[in-house]
């Protein structure tokens, strides 16, 4: 018979020689080094004071958030605007003496106008007129009817916005994808015959085909539509933010384009 052995002697060699140093030498206790008090305090009143630091600087953030902005501007804007201004006086000073400027078209009774430049450091007077005919944001266009205060009020505006004289096909197109109404100083889209009866109704107009008849005859009640209109707001290629240069050679120059502002109309819808 075979002699009985512990369990210990069945191990390999190498584990029976751990097991005998695990069961002789217990690892020690690791002991915590102790901080002192003092130390414990400075830590805490610097978190406190970081504390208090950032949220005074987030409150001062948020309240300069609220008030006007810090914007930077360059010398070299202020050089093109003087530039801009006064290229516009001369202009202005300039087209006094052009009275031939003025004469109204014949057979033209309906302009429209996009604005396609910007405005930075234009003339007080050039500014004025943008504002009168609501082109307050660049590649907006309105209707205008012609007339010799209307054309002047073209004319100086000239060097930063588009204009020519659509046709009927221009005017639908327009207003069918991009009419939208001002009522209550809210914008609304047409899209019901029954908001044009209500508040164009006194004027004979009950629905939208009227609405773009009266538009493209510049009839009496002209003013009264285009004001109920919305500014159009045309939309701009993708590509136009990356390629600049290249979008403003697509859609051309500024200025007076007579038939030619339908292709733009079709470019920018």
């Amino acid at each position: 018979k075979r002699p009985f052995l512990p369990l210990s002697f069945c191990l390999p060699l190498g584990t029976r020689a751990w097991r005998r140093g695990n069961m002789a030498e217990p690892e020690p206790k690791r002991k915590i080094p102790l901080v002192p008090e003092n130390l414990l305090k400075k830590r805490k009143a610097y978190q406190a004071i970081k504390a208090t630091q950032a949220k005074q600087a987030l409150l001062d953030k948020r309240k300069h958030l609220k008030g006007k902005q810090i914007k930077f501007k360059r010398l070299e804007a202020f050089l093109r605007d003087s530039h801009r201004k006064r290229r516009d006086d001369v202009r202005l000073r300039r087209m006094e003496h052009k009275p031939g400027l003025m004469l109204l078209p014949e057979g033209h009774k309906l302009a429209f106008a996009v604005r396609i430049a910007e405005i930075k450091g234009v003339s007080l007077q050039v500014l004025r007129v943008i504002q009168r005919l609501r082109l307050r944001k660049i590649y907006s266009g309105t209707f205008v009817k012609l007339s010799p205060a209307s054309l002047k009020m073209l004319r100086i505006v000239e060097p930063y916005v588009a204009w020519g004289y659509p046709n009927l096909k221009s005017i639908r197109e327009l207003i069918l994808k991009r009419g939208h109404a001002k009522i209550n100083k809210k914008k609304l889209a047409l899209t019901d015959n029954v908001l044009i009866e209500k508040h164009l109704g006194n004027y004979g107009i009950i629905c939208l085909e009227d609405l773009i008849h009266e538009i493209y005859s510049a009839g009496k009640h002209f003013h009264e539509i285009n004001k109920f209109l919305w500014p159009f707001h045309l939309s701009v290629a993708r590509h136009a933010a990356r390629n600049k240069l290249g979008f403003r050679k697509e859609i051309g120059n500024t200025g007076f384009r007579g038939d030619g502002i339908n292709q733009l109309i079709r470019h920018l819808n």
